[in-house]
């Protein structure tokens, strides 16, 4: 989406049209792709509520999916949050927010969205999810969650914590599409695809 730049010192290759190297080390959503995601719920005019948005690494590839959309970039640690905003000062269709994801009456005012994304580390990523899943996203959207099964419960296997989350998405009314072993990228993750 914007010719000549690198994002965190990623490769640029001509060929036609200019493409960026996406580094699966460096993004959930990269090691979800390079280890056989079938659906990709992110498209050329989506809306993607982004949960964990972090300095826009992950962000800046979904940005360059979504030219005719938008992506609200949510994060909650201010030090992280200033390179986001510099981001968007080359990248119109990212809209970054300061906000807590566990209080979505903080951002209430954004649109039902096609997509929510999130990759946060926090006990109750699934409840979160579920939450602003209720609030934001349209119906038949997508949901896409990095689970980060120490962040989840550290006393118990991956395995499990993977088994108990996708267990509650189940009973929230949310189809899963694919779980994806985000290893040898990330250690202890998992990645779920699912459908409201």
């Amino acid at each position: 989406a914007v010719k000549g730049e690198r994002v965190y010192g990623e490769k640029l290759l001509m060929k036609k049209q200019e493409y960026r190297g996406w580094s699966p080390e460096r993004s959930k959503l990269g090691a979800a792709i390079m280890n056989k995601m079938k659906t990709m719920p992110i498209q050329k005019n989506s809306s993607v509520l982004y949960l964990g948005a972090s300095t826009g690494t992950t962000v800046s590839h979904v940005s360059d999916i979504v030219q005719d959309g938008i992506v609200y970039a949510l994060e909650f640690a201010e030090r992280v949050f200033h390179p986001l905003l510099e981001l968007q000062t080359r990248r119109k269709n990212i809209a970054p927010l300061l906000a807590d994801a566990r209080k979505p009456e903080e951002y209430s005012w954004i649109e039902e969205c096609d997509v929510i994304f999130i990759d946060i580390a926090d006990a109750q990523e699934i409840e979160i999810f579920i939450r602003n899943a209720n609030e934001f996203l349209k119906k038949a959207g997508y949901g896409m969650i990095a689970i980060k099964s120490q962040s989840i419960d550290v006393t118990k296997k991956p395995e499990q914590v993977y088994k108990e989350a996708e267990s509650k998405l189940k009973k929230s009314g949310f189809e899963i599409i694919q779980k994806i072993n985000l290893e040898p990228y990330e250690q202890k993750h998992s990645f779920v695809i699912v459908k409201k």
